[in-house]
């Protein structure tokens, strides 16, 4: 990613909340998060002892409205955490100077986007998605675009921030710097290896040998994975070309991005699922949004549009071992719905 600090964590839940840990920010105050997204970026939020304000979504890229963000915007507000939903970027250069301006932390929920289309390419406006804020948390679940069987990772540039990561993501201990212990150790640092001291409240969220082995080999076939999901979506664009009642669930651009989820907005979305389903296709929907959550309804501001606009949404299978005969069975299944 080019970053200073990159962090290996058991999950992006782990990585949203100790990101928020770690700004410690006053308890009861706000923060600006999307309606449409997992309830991880919300619940990370809650976690930390503050208020989720939720942001309506662009009707085209479907990341956070910066004009309803903007609209919710209060004194209160003390961080924005945008999510680049489906991989396609929220536009990061336009957030950025707004919320530096209003005196914001920023975090970077990237658990759709890992890695870039050309190795050594940045992925938005010539830098990388999740450095453009204070933090970028990623996702390495088994869906996503590498996995480590559950993982995830966060990385920052601002040293400051990160000193005490590490020793949040296990139980308060930080064994990777002597800071606290320079007084026992300057004369023979090797003969107390076992020393640590724990002067924060930690949790359990380091991230275990074992995913780090996986992710350490799913590295290596990470711009291989990348490339062929990109020739995946290329494929079920050319083939939903036409069908009327149904367009691409965001403008896919795999040129310059590299996406987790390939989905469409569809007309009789339900019966369209129930349809696919008896002919074996999978299907999902990309989400629920969180206003509409029981847990959420509390902190529910107006985002109409997207209450009404997910029920379109269908997510279609898309992992590295899709064949091209398996979209096209999907493609012919859906034209044949909508015929």
């Amino acid at each position: 990613m080019g970053v200073k600090h990159a962090i290996g964590l058991n999950s992006a839940t782990a990585a949203l909340h100790i990101a928020l840990t770690a700004l410690n920010l006053p308890k009861g105050k706000k923060v600006l998060v999307p309606s449409l997204t997992f309830a991880s970026t919300a619940c990370a939020v809650l976690y930390n002892g503050l208020v989720p304000v939720f942001v309506d979504s662009d009707p085209i890229t479907l990341g956070m409205d910066l004009a309803d963000m903007k609209r919710k915007y209060d004194k209160d507000c003390v961080a924005v955490m945008p999510v680049h939903f489906t991989g396609h970027p929220v536009p990061m250069d336009e957030l950025m100077p707004w919320a530096r301006g209003k005196n914001l932390k920023v975090i970077e929920d990237c658990a759709h986007t890992t890695g870039m289309v050309k190795r050594g390419t940045p992925t938005y406006k010539g830098k990388a998605l999740g450095t453009w804020g204070d933090f970028g948390c990623y996702s390495f679940e088994e869906k996503k675009l590498m996995t480590t069987g559950d993982g995830g990772m966060i990385v920052s540039n601002n040293d400051e921030l990160v000193q005490n990561i590490k020793a949040y993501r296990w139980v308060g201990i930080d064994k990777d710097n002597w800071k606290t212990a320079q007084s026992y150790v300057n004369a023979n640092k090797d003969a107390m290896h076992w020393f640590y001291e724990i002067n924060v409240l930690g949790y359990k969220y380091n991230m275990n040998d074992l995913s780090a082995s996986i992710g350490l080999a799913q590295l290596k076939k990470l711009d291989k994975m990348n490339a062929r999901r990109s020739q995946i979506i290329e494929r079920y664009m050319r083939g939903i070309e036409g069908i009327n009642g149904v367009i691409p669930i965001v403008p896919f651009d795999v040129d310059k991005y590299v996406y987790q989820m390939f989905g469409i907005r569809a007309e009789k979305r339900d019966e369209l699922m129930i349809f696919l389903k008896s002919k074996g296709i999978a299907t999902g929907c990309h989400y629920t949004p969180l206003t509409r959550q029981p847990l959420f309804k509390p902190y529910a501001k107006d985002c109409s549009y997207i209450e009404q606009e997910a029920d379109k949404f269908i997510t279609l299978p898309l992992h590295y071992e899709l064949t091209d005969e398996e979209v096209d069975y999907i493609i012919k299944y859906i034209k044949e719905f909508y015929a």
